[in-house]
């Protein structure tokens, strides 16, 4: 069976993957409008299918930079062209060598079986578990990758969101590009009134609407006390010592008499580090004595020569701090310079900007607040599944997110973070506190929904009962291994798809007397070449 024909020619091709890229944009944050996906990604599929490598590579760097270039304009927001440029880059082209075999995906499945099934479901699976692959390559590579645009996130305010409690994050994007993949390949059968052609597609989608979320036990209430300082903590912000801390105690007065069992502030609250500040410490231990709660603050702490961004549970009359947490992710390029001195040739001035090197931090993201699991991310963590599913392991009961986006002010890049810190809370089926220096700062419900909330670049305070639950979602469980069954199982089936493939041809040629076509004009069975 050989290869079907080219579904658009490159030219097509092209401006269908320019499209879906920037289609896809909008289902992001601010816009969010979630039903772009389905036709963002038929889109970016059908521009790939009777691609060859090159032609592959073409339309998978086109669509990347159609996305990557729009999504991540906040990154140039306040230090130019040069990082919103580079990464742009970099994301897309990691999207166009992943597109190379998804392409492939399209050319040796129907060599390997022409029946139906292949066609309508096989090929479809294969196909969504290859776009998996691509988000997980970009959610790994390199300096730990930068997971951020994935289909999953664009669903946050969706109906579609509540699967991501039973299959993760990743399990969600295969299921949709699945429904869309699907669809492709009724159209392709040109069959559309036999409605067989249709089911995977229906069903998948009909699955996704009213597949409720999975229940976690409720185990009552903690009574937080969020503060949003909106003091001066961006890079280029104009700012004296400790001009941020002051702005959070300033903010947090207003709650001192409230009964609260813990008091959280964002990253970054604390512009000075505690353990060596005896001043700061000593005024910590003031706060914490006159709110009557301890302190979850963030703060750049120092052990020895290593720096760490720490988040710290701050107690009076205790050795503090009680506990510490260090970002497990800090950003390359924002918070340390990987490879300095090769990076440092192309731009100097960017590169010496970082004076501070951040060191990961290994310890488990978690806190016990009296008695009560708190899951901790500090800003980018979110973004990172293995953070989560560790805090969750560990015994959360609510998560607690803390996040400075000073250098964003303005942009759709602290929309996108809480559409992840969104999707977290209904992923694992608890309550998220999502807490910034100048917003946007919530709480959010287990089922995704808005508890409570602060106005953005405005300091404030919020006092809410925030829920608590127990009890793991299977996206807790085994999302890792689904993540990775979805994603990196996909290219062994393809590289075992091709090696059949291949065989399948050379018994096919071994047999016939007939004259055998050249490799790079392959024939179709409607006597039109693949492109």
């Amino acid at each position: 069976m050989s290869a079907r024909p080219a579904a658009l020619p490159v030219w097509g091709a092209t401006l269908a993957a320019a499209a879906g890229g920037l289609i896809l944009t909008l289902a992001f944050p601010a816009t969010a409008w979630w039903p772009a996906v389905f036709v963002a990604v038929p889109l970016a599929l059908v521009s790939l299918i009777g691609r060859r490598v090159w032609g592959a590579v073409l339309v998978g760097f086109v669509f990347g930079a159609a996305l990557f270039f729009v999504n991540l304009w906040f990154t140039a927001r306040y230090l130019g062209p040069v990082p919103w440029i580079a990464l742009s880059v970099l994301e897309s082209l990691l999207t166009a060598v992943m597109a190379v075999p998804i392409a492939l995906a399209y050319r040796w499945m129907p060599r390997l079986s022409p029946r139906r099934w292949v066609r309508l479901v096989a090929l479809p699976a294969l196909v969504a578990g290859l776009w998996v692959s691509r988000e997980e390559l970009l959610g790994t590579f390199p300096y730990g990758g930068f997971p951020w645009a994935r289909v999953a996130v664009t669903q946050a305010n969706s109906p579609l969101a509540e699967v991501a409690s039973w299959t993760g994050m990743s399990g969600l994007s295969f299921l949709i590009v699945f429904a869309c993949a699907a669809a492709i390949e009724a159209v392709r059968e040109r069959r559309l009134a036999d409605l067989r052609t249709l089911l995977p597609a229906v069903l998948t989608v009909v699955v996704m609407v009213v597949l409720p979320q999975f229940p976690t036990a409720d185990d009552g209430t903690i009574r937080v006390g969020a503060v949003q300082g909106n003091g001066p903590a961006g890079y280029f912000d104009t700012r004296g010592p400790l001009d941020v801390f002051r702005a959070q105690l300033a903010a947090t007065a207003p709650i001192e008499g409230d009964d609260l069992d813990v008091v959280l502030w964002p990253e970054g609250g604390v512009d000075a580090d505690p353990t060596q500040n005896a001043s700061v410490a000593k005024a910590l231990d003031a706060l914490s004595e006159r709110t009557g709660a301890p302190l979850l603050v963030s703060a750049a702490t120092q052990r020895g020569d290593r720096y760490f961004n720490s988040s710290l549970l701050w107690q009076a009359g205790a050795d503090n701090p009680v506990a510490t947490y260090d970002k497990r992710h800090p950003v390359p390029f924002g918070e340390y310079v990987p490879d300095r001195a090769f990076w440092r040739q192309f731009a100097p001035d960017l590169i010496d900007l970082i004076g501070r090197e951040y060191t990961p931090g290994t310890a488990v993201p978690f806190v016990d607040i009296n008695g009560v699991g708190v899951g901790l991310a500090i800003c980018f963590d979110v973004i990172y599944d293995d953070v989560i599913r560790d805090g969750a392991a560990a015994g959360a009961e609510v998560f607690m997110f803390q996040t400075n986006n000073a250098d964003f002010r303005g942009t759709d890049e602290n929309l996108q973070q809480l559409a992840f810190a969104r999707m977290r809370a209904i992923e694992s089926g608890r309550a998220v506190v999502n807490l910034s220096t100048v917003g946007t700062s919530q709480v959010i419900a287990p089922d995704g929904q808005t508890i409570d909330a602060l106005p953005a670049d405005e300091p404030g305070a919020m006092v809410t009962d925030v829920p608590l639950r127990t009890g793991l979602t299977p996206a807790m469980i085994i999302g890792q291994w689904l993540q990775a069954v979805l994603g990196w199982g996909s290219v062994l089936v393809l590289i075992g798809v091709g090696i059949a493939a291949r065989r399948g041809r050379e018994r096919t040629a071994g047999t016939t007397k007939t004259s055998v076509p050249d490799q790079d004009q392959e024939p179709t069975s409607g006597g039109s070449s693949t492109r």
